[in-house]
């Protein structure tokens, strides 16, 4: 029985899915994985009820029944560009009075996680409780109703892509209003010095067995896949031209320079943190330690 696999139909996590998207390995790990695409959110959804095995999934959907696969991650050490902050500035203030003048923020559904650390910067680092609420991705309607805007992955890109045109339809409804346009990872690394950490691979592992699958096979099968995939990045950029219109330079760089695909001990150290503010705030359940698959199948 395949393990079944649910992913992000987003651009970031192009190099992890390399392999099992490409020849000659995609077929050989057909034998073994099952994957179907869907939103952050939905993907943390079918791995709690049972309808995913393995999952591409937020931080802020780990659960104590599911562990982590060490090796890969989507994260970023200074600037990731597809977590995006619009900011009204009327005032024409400096961003971090602009901030905590926030009273509403309209937010993508798509990713629990990049709504939980704006939660953590304004109550915890700013000291303000603005009203959060969900809209679907389209800047001008969100911006139109609140304060700040939170957009999310691709849409994110395409907003920072599409800069001048928002502007200007913003100023046609709301005249002298001029945009912060902030980067909630940089906020997030300039106020904690660790990186962002979006998403990681999670699994139920009782399911490794029924797929034929070694704790170690599973993370060998991962690795070798962003491996490839990050040795292929100028394929993934002519993949993804025409799927994203965004330049193939932005893709370029969002892929090598953005974004950081390995988990090591400070992104470690990053979810443990995230973790622990959130608890903190009420915004998350505690989660004192995390699972991660070695512990989790050997206990």
């Amino acid at each position: 029985m395949p393990l079944r696999v649910s992913a992000i139909s987003f651009l970031n996590p192009a190099p992890l899915l390399y392999n099992f998207e490409h020849e000659p390995t995609a077929s050989t790990l057909r034998a073994h994985y099952e994957i179907h695409y869907t939103t952050p959110a939905n993907c943390a959804r079918e791995l709690h009820t049972g309808v995913a095995d393995l999952g591409l999934i937020p931080i802020a959907e780990l659960t104590p029944d599911l562990a982590i696969v060490p090796g890969c991650t989507i994260a970023s050490l200074q600037e990731v560009r597809s977590i995006l902050l619009l900011v009204k500035n009327p005032g024409h203030l400096p961003t971090a009075e602009a901030l905590r003048n926030v009273r509403t923020i309209a937010t993508d559904s798509a990713s629990r996680s990049s709504t939980a650390y704006a939660h953590i910067l304004f109550e915890r680092f700013l000291q303000t409780r603005p009203a959060f609420m969900q809209h679907a991705a389209d800047a001008i309607e969100m911006l139109a109703r609140s304060d700040a805007a939170l957009l999310i992955g691709d849409p994110a890109l395409l907003a920072r892509e599409n800069r001048l045109q928002i502007e200007a339809q913003l100023e046609t409804i709301q005249p002298e209003t001029p945009l912060l346009w902030l980067d909630l990872a940089a906020l997030w690394r300039q106020h904690t010095g660790l990186p962002w950490v979006a998403a990681v691979w999670a699994v139920r592992p009782e399911s490794l067995p029924l797929a034929g699958l070694t704790p170690g096979q599973l993370e060998a099968d991962l690795t070798a896949s962003r491996d490839a995939g990050r040795a292929h990045i100028p394929d993934l950029v002519r993949e993804w031209v025409p799927r994203l219109p965004v330049a193939p330079e932005t893709i370029h760089t969002y892929l090598t320079r953005n974004i950081h695909y390995s988990l090591d001990d400070n992104c470690v150290r990053a979810i443990e943190l995230f973790r622990s503010l959130a608890a903190e705030l009420r915004i998350l359940p505690a989660m004192p330690q995390l699972n991660l698959l070695p512990r989790a199948i050997t206990g």
